[in-house]
């Protein structure tokens, strides 16, 4: 039986071995850093869906906090196994963009973000925090429908770019996404929500945080006036795509503030959302109904015909 040290609080790291910045080598040294003020336990995932059984298991009170080292995709999963529980869930970075990470204020560092952990000891207040909820899966930022599902799902399926290349991977992903898929025929979809009036459009994202994204270090925001425990979402609705609209709403979704991209003309904002229905209402020649891409924090999840959307006030329980 293994002995607790007197003062130090139980931590459960979960680990990503593939997520873009982490290594055997740095792992090893953010677990002896932390050893200092935690007794450190470290799994490793191997699946996918891994780490969501990692969290349920350790929802038992075994552990007082639970950090996933890793990107925003293993960061879900590991809340998506604690939701509902009282075990702290925290993050170290080691995706490419990590968006939890900074909306939570942790340093997107791995070293100040160690050292940024070790200080939580000495003022330990963890808080809840609400997340989003599509059909089954939590989503701790977003989840979109259409054009950001499709690029991730091409980002995802080439690591070693992804890693590489990091943003500038995505933006030609995402531009080659747009031409390939979205200029002819896109699907179409329907977004209903209560107090707003049905929406159609070719892309749907939902928000629980701002921002929606990060370019390198620059914010991408979409969504206004959201917060992480307020409560509801902020959804916003691509009507439709066109090769004469991109630079502007390019323009906008890289000026951080100065140009909100909720304002732009082929967007519809929607604000304080708790409920969502997003349907495909585009068929193929034989009739079917032709589905979507979804993803959630940035993790492609598959394709849906139809998905509701929530918030879950209070369902997570942070510290940072």
């Amino acid at each position: 039986m293994r002995l607790r040290h007197r003062g130090k609080k139980r931590m459960l790291m979960v680990v990503n071995p593939y997520a873009t910045t982490v290594s055997d080598r740095l792992k090893n040294l953010v677990v002896y850093a932390l050893q200092g003020r935690y007794e450190v336990e470290a799994v490793q995932t191997e699946a996918q869906s891994h780490a969501i059984e990692i969290g349920r298991d350790a929802r038992d009170g075994r552990y007082d906090v639970v950090v996933a080292f890793s990107g925003d995709g293993t960061l879900n999963e590991v809340a998506n196994g604690l939701a509902g529980s009282d075990v702290p869930l925290t993050t170290l970075p080691g995706g490419s963009t990590n968006v939890v990470c900074r909306t939570l204020g942790i340093p997107n560092d791995v070293v100040d973000a160690t050292e940024h952990l070790l200080s939580l000891v000495d003022d330990w207040k963890p808080r809840r925090i609400d997340l989003g909820r599509v059909d089954e899966r939590y989503f701790i930022f977003s989840c979109g429908a259409g054009i950001d599902a499709t690029v991730v799902k091409r980002v995802d399926a080439n690591p070693k770019l992804k890693a590489k290349a990091g943003p500038y991977y995505y933006s030609w992903a995402a531009v080659s996404t747009f031409y390939r898929n979205y200029l002819h025929r896109p699907v179409r979809m329907r977004v209903e929500t209560e107090g707003h009036d049905p929406v159609e459009g070719i892309t749907a994202l939902a928000q629980n945080s701002d921002p929606f994204t990060y370019f390198a270090s620059i914010p991408i925001k979409v969504c206004e006036g959201i917060e992480i425990d307020d409560g509801t979402l902020s959804m916003a609705v691509l009507r439709r795509a066109a090769q004469r609209h991109m630079p502007s709403l390019m323009a906008r979704l890289l000026s951080g503030e100065r140009l909100p991209a909720s304002a732009h003309r082929q967007i519809v904002h929607l604000d304080d959302v708790t409920e969502a229905t997003v349907a495909s209402i585009s068929e193929d020649r034989q009739g079917a109904v032709r589905p979507f891409p979804v993803q959630v924090d940035g993790d492609y999840i598959g394709e849906r015909e139809r998905i509701e959307i929530r918030v879950v006030p209070q369902a997570l329980t942070v510290i940072a």
